[in-house]
Formats: C-alpha cells, structure tokens, sequence
C-alpha cells in the first residue's frame, strides 16, 4: 500500500548479511555482559530510498502509521563535523593538558602506571583522517571500515588531541600510548552511522573506547543534534554500551537546550527527569570556552543529558580542523563540541589504562559516574545555567578514587581523610610546637602512642630561645611516597591565613611515608631563637610536597578563588590555627578588681580582591563567666552592630573600638560584612572567668566565612597548668 502511494520508492535492509551475524554475536555478548540490557529486534531495520520528485517527510509519516511499524523518520546522512573552526614544542599551547581548574591534568596522569592510555583500545568514528600526519604515523593508526571520505583535517585534529606521538615534532595526545583505529561513517552501503558503529564493536575490547565524533538534523533538517536522536544510532551505542565499550558521543553544536528535543511522539527522550528518557549509556560531551571559569561555548548544546564539558575553543592539534589534507598542519583554533569530545575521551583512556594496570577495568557506567563527578572535576562558570556537566579532573580521580599514585596530607581536624569536606580548615591536630625538641618523633608521636588523634600536642611559642615544630603525614594513595618535604611558616594569630600574612620558618625531607595511611613523623624542624618574633602564640601552617603530589606556589594561593578552592578540595596544606594558652591560667584579681584574659587576633580580608566575609563566636564558658569583644567601629558599623550595645569606645592607633558583649555559653553571630582586599582588622576577645572555676579547661573560637563555607578559625583552650605534659617536657630535657 506505501509502495502504491509513493511509486519507486525501495527498501532495503539497513544490514547486509555479514553485518547481521555481526549484530547476533555482539547482542549475545551484550546479554551476557549487562543483564539490564533490553534487547531490540536489531535485525528489523530497513532503509527506504526516495527518488526524486517523492518527500521523505511524506513516506516517513505514512510509514508511521502502518502497522507494525514501530519507528519511521528521515535519516539525515552526511553532515559537516561537530566543529566551526578553520620536546613537543606545541605542548606548551595544550593548555587543556593542564592541572585542573585549566584542564584535565593529562601531565598528572601520565606519571602514574597505564596512566597514558597504554593497553586500551580507542577508535574514532568520523568521515576522514591524515593518518600520515608526521604526528601520527608513528602511532600506527588503522583503518577498520568505510572510506576515507572527507573533513581529513577535522579527523586529523581529534586523534592529535587524543594520540599525538611524543616525537618532539608538535603536540602530545592525552593518551599517546593508547591503540587507535578509526572507522568511517561511509560505509560500503553507503553514509551509515550505525554501521560504522557495529563494524567498530567487532574489533573492540570491553573497555575500550569509542568516539563518536558526529552530529545530525532531527528529520534531516533544523538545528545540530547528538547523533543518538535517530533511532538506529541509539540502539547501536546502547549496544556497544552494553557490550562494555565506553561511548563518548559529542553533544553538537546546535546551541539548543537537549532537555526540549522531542521525538514523533512528543516525547522528550533525552530529558532525564520525564519518563521518556532512553538512556544510550554513553557519555555525552558539551563544550565550554578555553579560560577558567569556563563558560559554555556559545554554539555548544546544552541540557541534563550532557555528562562532561571539554575545551570548545583555543585547542592546539595537528591538522586544520576542517579540510585540509597536509602532513605538516597544526591548528591553534579548533573548537566547539568536537574539540570538546577528544578531551573526554582522552580523560577516559587515561583512566581506563590506570585501571588496567592494576588488574581490571571499567564498565562504561562506571566511567561516567567517574568522568561526571562534581566531586572530582572542575564546574563550568554558572552550571544550573550551562548544563554542560563538569571537566574531568584526572588527578583527583586517580588519586581520590582509583588511589593509584602518592597521595600525601595533612588533618585539617581529626576527622579528616583527606578528602574535600566541609569541616574546620584550621585546626590541624599533625603540626604543632614543642618548647623541647623530642629525641624520637616517631616514637612519641607516631602509630602506637596514644597521640595519633590528639590535637592537644602544641605548646606555646617562647621567645628567646630556639623552639620545635613537627608535622605529621599521611598517605592515602596507593603507592609509597618518597622525599615529602614538610615546609612550616608562621603566621599571626588571625581568622583568615593568606600566604600574604605567612613567614618562613624551615622544612624537613622525610624519606618515606608509606601508603595506607601510615602517620609519619618529621624531624624537628628548628624555630631559632633569633627568628620568634616575642612571646606569645602563633598559627602554624604547613606545605607538604613530593613529586608526584606536589603543593602550589604561594602566588597561586594569593588568587582568592584558588585559594578557597584548594583549602577545600586539597590536601597538601594544612593549619593550626589554635592559640595555644591552655598552660596560661586567667590573670588574678589587681586591687579587688576582676581582670580578664585578653586574646588578641587579626580578622583579615582576601589578599587581592574584596569578599563579603561572616565573623561567628562559638564559646564555652562556665556560670557566671563573661565574654566581650574590642573591635574598631569601623568593622562594628559594617557588620551592623547597633550602637546602644556597645559599651565603652576606647582610643587606639587613632581608631575608636568599642566593646561589645557576647555569649559566654554558645554561639554568637557577629554578622557579615565587606572585608577589603587585605584588610587586618585588630581585635581582641575579653573573657571573665570566676576564680572558683579556673581549674577547668574552657574553649572559646573565632571562625571565619564565605559563601557559607569556613575559611579560617582561631581556638583558644583556656585553662590551669598541664603537670602530666611538663613532667613529660623534664623527661625529655634530661633525655637530651
């Protein structure tokens, strides 16, 4: 009856006999390897050939109200790539390649087993390749199917991004040492993506990954859409997804919003909050713009579907991204989602050989969980907003979730694992000073003494005379650390320590801190008497550093956005922002009048930029104590403390300071406030504490916000004499 309706039109299978055996034995192994895997008839597919004079449209609509027929729409065939663009001495340009938030850290990856890609299998799907580029042909590269058709210096651009040779001639891939093959979509029966993509699965291994570096038109016209919006493409990646081979499949450069893409039926089957959602399995890629904080590219698509975000713009590869056929070619401009995609999946063979290289490998769900993590990648700019998903940080998920390399740190509370959290920043229990050096930290402070989880160790610094810091490690990786260097600086007393504020006191080169967590102890590193600035207490703070997890510089940590970020999401530094006066009793009584314990700190602002900061007061006091605080009016004012509640002003350096009370037994919110860039506030905390309590031991803490996440604290533990440490500090002295 369709024939009748639409004279010469002929259909043919989509699958040629060869291909159909293909698709059985491949379906067998997707049962066997996935067992949610909801198998299609494959084998019913069909290719209607229009001639001219007859729309396609028309038969696609006819053809869907037929019965038994479950799908009809107008194949697009060819379109342009997912692109708009036109040693090694251009791997400096691949800033891709970079520490995360810039890039990938693909230069981290590759110190690490497998972690360039060696073992795993990758082929890159498209429509044409030079695969004699003098950066790619050593790689080898194979053609599996189809022809070598068109868009050579497109093809040409991603496997240089991907597998570039390390042959000092240009640039690096991501995972050089990876085997690549590429399959093209002209097929011997002629433009035929799904095709390609079993002709691809033939030759795969589980694991390995696949990239589909192709875009289309719903019904062959609008807007650049995922290829997995026709049908026939997405049962094939649901196939090779199920057979276990990693998909990277760009999203495309239609800036449309993926949530709202319908199907003939109205269906917004690539919106995973509705019913309608089909998942295909594989990682879909936007893309964002080259510099931090990576706003989306502007062409890219966007929506929940999408996974990851890559480079779309500024990408350095060999070839011209477009058309060119030269050997010699290399690109500074390649972009949009096809430039983004290579990065993906390159990030994915990174892992994927790191994997393989203790053993076993990941499903292609596994991957995308790892590759999509907020936790272990960069956001974009404004993510409810871009709906491009996140960058892939391959340091943090070698190290955080496959603990393949060397991961050093130090506490920042006693809770900490190491890994990003929410906690206190500044109350270290692994550096601390001692007023005696210790003939063996190891011993006294090490696995087995009953210190391990003490953060009480710390004594108050003496001037005029050399004092001992020490500063414990742990290694949460999977390999042992050597040569960590512990560096200390000293600090002033104060809520927010920026490297602005640090002064240099030594360092010490421990020569191993073994994995798993073993607590390892440095040498005393010497305070000289000379350097101690005066008697009184400091804040400590320590840089740990080797060479396959090292610490940042201290100009990186004065950028105040770099600096939030690696207080909470690295573990190489770490402070005792603790005031130490737990050996100092409150000051007697002076002619019948009470006097009170001053505590005197900094309050200070982000080193190069202006941010609203929040000051909270958390003490525990006992009965009848008080609490007050000394701060210039001028912090008062913007932190809108009423002035009927401040008590007295005081004169000092020419500022007025008033006094206001506070909680003795709780919290007390001070308030949020503008805090210049490197503003020093000076205040002082007053507290009271009656005679008849003074054999006890009290608390009272100053901590610092922004963005509703602590940035800074100080902890005062007031109380009497510790006589168990300083029978302890006589041993030691008549030790030495």
């Amino acid at each position: 009856m369709i024939a009748g309706q639409f004279p010469g039109i002929t259909a043919i299978a989509m699958f040629g006999d060869t291909e159909r055996d293909d698709i059985s034995a491949l379906v067998a192994r997707a049962r066997a390897n996935d067992p949610k895997y909801a198998v299609p008839d494959l084998h019913t597919y069909r290719v209607v050939v229009c001639p001219p004079g007859v729309n396609a449209d028309d038969v696609a609509l006819a053809l869907g109200r037929a019965a038994g027929v479950e799908w009809a729409y107008v194949e697009c065939g060819p379109t342009p790539p997912p692109v708009n663009a036109t040693d090694d001495p251009r791997q400096i340009y691949q800033g891709y390649e970079d520490p995360a938030t810039d890039g990938i850290d693909a230069e981290f990856a590759w110190t690490v087993a497998g972690g360039d890609g060696k073992g795993i299998g990758f082929v890159d799907l498209e429509q044409g390749w030079i695969l004699d580029h003098e950066d790619l042909i050593e790689a080898a590269i194979t053609v599996i199917s189809g022809s070598n058709h068109d868009y050579w210096g497109h093809g040409t651009a991603v496997l240089g991004e991907v597998c570039g040779f390390d042959n000092a001639k240009g640039v690096v891939g991501i995972a050089p040492a990876c085997t690549a093959r590429v399959v093209s979509q002209h097929q011997p029966s002629g433009f035929n993506t799904p095709g390609a993509v079993v002709s691809a699965l033939n030759v795969m291994a589980f694991g390995d990954v696949l990239l589909i570096e192709a875009q289309t038109r719903k019904n062959g016209v609008g807007p650049l859409l995922p290829v997995e919006i026709e049908q026939a493409a997405f049962d094939m990646i649901r196939l090779a997804t199920a057979v276990g081979v990693i998909v990277i499949e760009a999203a495309g450069n239609g800036n449309v919003n993926l949530d709202g893409v319908t199907d003939a039926t109205g269906s917004q089957f690539l919106n995973r909050t509705t019913a309608a959602f089909r998942d295909s399995g594989a990682i879909m890629v936007g893309a964002a713009v080259s510099a931090p904080p990576h706003m989306r590219w502007a062409g890219s698509n966007f929506g929940n579907r999408i996974d990851c975000y890559g480079w779309g713009a500024d990408v350095h590869t060999t070839g011209d991204g477009w058309r060119g056929t030269s050997p010699t070619d290399y690109t500074g401009t390649f972009d949009g989602t096809s430039s983004a995609s290579p990065i993906i999946a390159g990030a994915a063979l990174c892992v994927q050989g790191a994997a393989a290289a203790m053993g076993f490998r990941y499903t292609p769900a596994q991957m995308r969980s790892l590759l999509g993590d907020p936790l272990l990648g960069t956001s974009s700019a404004a993510p409810a907003a871009d709906q491009i998903g996140v960058m892939p940080n391959l340091k943090a998920i070698l190290q955080d979730r496959l603990g393949v390399a060397a991961d050093v740190y130090v506490r920042d509370h006693l809770s900490d694992v190491g890994t990003p959290h929410t906690g206190p920043v500044a109350s270290s229990p692994d550096v601390f000073l001692r007023t005696n050096s210790v003939p063996n930290a190891q011993v006294a402070f090490g696995p087995g003494s009953g210190t391990e989880n003490m953060d009480t160790l710390g004594d108050q610094a003496v001037a005029g005379q050399t004092n001992y810091i020490y500063v414990r490690v742990l290694n949460r990786g999977g390999t042992d650390a050597h040569n960590v260097t512990a560096t200390v600086y000293w600090s002033p007393v104060s809520t927010l320590v920026t490297p602005d504020l640090w002064t240099l006191v030594g360092s010490d080169i421990i020569p191993s801190v073994p994995a798993g967590n073993q607590l390892t102890v440095s040498n005393a590193i010497s305070w000289p008497a000379a350097q101690v600035p005066a008697s009184g207490h400091y804040c400590l703070v320590s840089l740990v550093d080797t060479a396959t997890d090292p610490a940042p510089s201290l100009a990186d940590l004065l950028d105040w956005t770099f600096f939030t970020r690696f207080i909470r999401e690295n573990n190489n530094v770490t402070w005792r922002n603790i005031d130490v006066v737990s050996n100092v009793p409150p000051p007697p009584s002076s002619g019948g009048i009470e006097q009170p314990l001053p505590l005197a700190f900094l309050a200070t602002g982000a080193p190069k930029a202006a941010a609203i900061m929040q000051l909270d007061v958390l003490a525990s006091l006992p009965e009848r104590a008080r609490l007050m605080l000394l701060a210039p009016d001028a912090l008062l004012d913007s932190l809108r403390i009423p002035n009927d509640i401040r008590r007295q002003r005081r004169q000092r350096s020419d500022r007025l300071r008033s006094l206001i009370p506070l909680n003795p037994h709780g919290e007390s919110v001070l308030g949020r406030a503008l805090f210049p860039a490197g503003i020093r506030h000076q205040l002082e905390l007053l507290v009271w504490i009656p005679k008849r309590w003074r054999e006890h031991a009290y608390e009272v803490i100053v901590r610092q916000s922004h963005a509703d996440f602590e940035v800074g604290r100080i902890t005062w533990r007031i109380g009497p004499p510790d006589r168990q440490r300083a029978r302890r500090d006589r041993r030691a002295r008549r030790s030495n």
